[in-house]
């Protein structure tokens, strides 16, 4: 009789024990994996920060020679060619430093300066057309072509970025992931916000080798900034 009783007060004790064990185990388990995504996800939108910067520095770099070969051919441009060149300046002196990813309001200046930059070569590209001759010009279809490329990299680079901070945000405020990623100090990145989602979607045509006037192609798709 004392043997019965001593089982069914022992039995439930130790049901109650393995239960705790494996429901912390499996806890452990899902924190991990948790952990684990969100370090990859980070990973990735590093890596995606950092194409997005290297193709600007590549436009970056080609507009010192584009800016020489068209003061050979225009005259009366000099208040274009000084803004591309101080738009160029303002965007290569900011810092892009790993806290750029975290602070949305530096990440916001970096992206008024690329925009402005940006803005800056459309309007030099719209005052090549007056010159046949600078259009005629090989080192000018040069530049027109590596930048015409640089100009669709920029795009695509930006776009993979969006949908990777888009996706690492995702984890990071959804439960229980978000508790974890609170206790890690991991917090949802800035991303770009777009005032035309064409500028994301499609590349800018720059076309300097015939005589009609550059043209955007319509977007096919959207990207949401988050």
């Amino acid at each position: 009789m004392q043997h019965t009783t001593m089982s069914s007060t022992i039995m439930p004790t130790l049901k109650a024990a393995v239960l705790g064990l494996v429901l912390l185990t499996g806890g452990a388990n899902l924190t991990g994996c948790s952990y684990n995504k969100m370090q990859a996800q980070d990973e990735q939108v590093n890596a995606s920060w950092s194409e997005v910067v290297n193709q600007y520095q590549r436009r970056a770099d080609l507009i010192p020679n584009l800016v020489r070969t068209v003061e050979r051919y225009t005259q009366h441009e000099q208040d274009t060619l000084t803004q591309v060149a101080q738009a160029r300046a303002a965007a290569t002196s900011m810092q892009v430093t790993p806290e750029v990813l975290n602070d949305p309001q530096a990440f916001q200046r970096f992206q008024q300066t690329q925009d402005q930059l940006g803005s800056a070569l459309s309007r030099l590209m719209v005052v090549s057309e007056r010159y046949p001759d600078l259009k005629a010009d090989r080192q000018f279809q040069e530049l027109q072509a590596q930048l015409e490329g640089t100009e669709n990299r920029i795009a695509v680079a930006r776009k993979r970025y969006i949908d990777d901070v888009q996706t690492y945000n995702t984890t990071v405020r959804s439960f229980p992931a978000n508790l974890e990623a609170k206790a890690f100090g991991m917090k949802p990145r800035p991303n770009f916000t777009v005032a035309n989602e064409a500028q994301i979607s499609t590349a800018p045509t720059v076309d300097f080798g015939n005589d009609r006037a550059p043209t955007t192609a319509p977007a096919t798709n959207t990207a949401t900034a988050q």
